[in-house]
């Protein structure tokens, strides 16, 4: 995720973590704890659902182990989601009344777009979690977004036939379900958006022999748009530039990384810091 406010060096921040617990899975809750942890703390933890409904029986639990405030929201009208309602309500509250550093909203729902781009608006750094159903309008509002089966420790494992060799394909699962087979995921080059942020971010951070540093291109790109490399299969930038096959890396002898756009024939042979 990005360093909103001096995430990385001050740990102290204040996060509050509300949770739309019809559209997120009990199972994800420590994966995003970890996550939230490495920018600050989840002083505020509620999760917001009908806990007399059957389909939220596997949450009680939970709820105890990692210390969520429940919070009860009766379906007043058949079809009409009063938990979006309440989620909302409490996150303006909660902006006014405390004194926050971020926001985290765990959804794959898009009606808490206009949320997200209210506290944003408002100074505030919201860190979305969802599948990858997930609708865009969402995902591009947070200031970081980061796709559920992209956590460690929510990869889905290979199915127990293809483990042992036997060829045979598992069940095809939904549409943006965890665990979305990488087959099913257009070439990196392909995809037009990304890639335009990519090279949109090595054409602001080069210098005049067409080189920019890895890690402005990667601030660069995350400064465009809410991008986290595991959303695209890799572990960080530096491995997403090279994973589109559209850029030149190289290294310096003091291990800094230096990366310039292939379509770019007036650049370098190597950056002058090599």
């Amino acid at each position: 995720m990005e360093t909103d406010r001096n995430a990385s060096t001050t740990p102290d921040r204040r996060i509050a973590l509300l949770i739309d617990a019809d559209n997120v899975s009990h199972a994800a809750l420590a994966a995003i704890l970890a996550e939230l942890s490495k920018y600050g703390t989840a002083n505020i933890r509620r999760a917001y659902g009908d806990w007399g409904s059957s389909a939220l029986k596997g949450w009680k639990e939970k709820l105890h182990e990692f210390a969520i405030r429940p919070i009860q929201q009766f379906s007043y009208s058949s079809g009409k989601n009063a938990t979006d309602m309440a989620l909302v309500i409490d996150a303006m509250e909660l902006h006014y009344t405390q004194k926050l550093d971020a926001f985290c909203i765990a959804s794959s729902d898009a009606d808490f777009t206009p949320l997200v781009m209210q506290l944003k608006a408002s100074g505030n750094a919201v860190y979305g979690f969802g599948e990858r159903k997930t609708p865009s309008p969402f995902v591009n509002a947070c200031s970081e977004f980061l796709f559920l089966d992209s956590l460690d420790g929510l990869r889905a494992e290979p199915a127990p036939d293809q483990a042992a060799g036997t060829g045979k394909k598992p069940a095809a699962k939904g549409k943006g379900a965890v665990g979305t087979a990488d087959k099913e995921r257009k070439p990196l080059s392909q995809d037009t958006r990304l890639v335009s942020i990519l090279r949109g971010a090595v054409e602001a951070c080069a210098r005049d022999d067409g080189w920019a540093a890895l890690s402005a291109a990667g601030s660069a790109a995350k400064r465009q748009a809410p991008i986290d490399p595991r959303n695209y299969g890799v572990k960080n930038f530096p491995a997403l530039f090279e994973a589109t096959g559209l850029f030149e890396i190289v290294k310096s002898e003091s291990g800094q990384g230096y990366v310039a756009d292939k379509r770019n024939k007036d650049r370098a042979k190597k950056p002058a810091a090599v």
